[in-house]
């Protein structure tokens, strides 16, 4: 799988992550209590919705620190990127001055 593919994924996952949690209610009221469940488990199944609600939570929250690792080790770590470095730092001259140098200065430059 490509890299995109795995940044295409997270973003389906980070977005139904997102609305999975702004669906519930701290409480536990959320989308069940929209369903007529203010006391105890109804017939509805008010108790079913919220452990939907969780264990999609956790899922997706597993699912999207997979995805994260799995990205990882997908991103492109061709030697292209030494080489450009290398070509970029050719024409340049590095010189380390001694211990006991010290640079030059001049009227001019103070």
């Amino acid at each position: 799988m490509s890299y995109t593919a795995f940044l295409i994924l997270i973003l389906i996952v980070a977005v139904a992550l997102i609305l999975i949690v702004m669906v519930q209610n701290p409480k536990g009221g959320g989308l069940s209590s929209s369903f007529g469940g203010g006391g105890g488990a109804s017939l509805g199944g008010v108790q079913n919705t919220n452990n939907f609600l969780d264990r999609t939570t956790w899922t997706l929250a597993i699912a999207m620190f997979a995805l994260i690792l799995l990205a990882n080790f997908a991103i492109p770590r061709e030697g292209a990127n030494n080489v450009n470095l290398d070509n970029t730092l050719e024409g340049v001259e590095t010189t380390i001055p001694a211990d006991n140098e010290t640079p030059a200065t001049t009227k001019d430059s103070i």
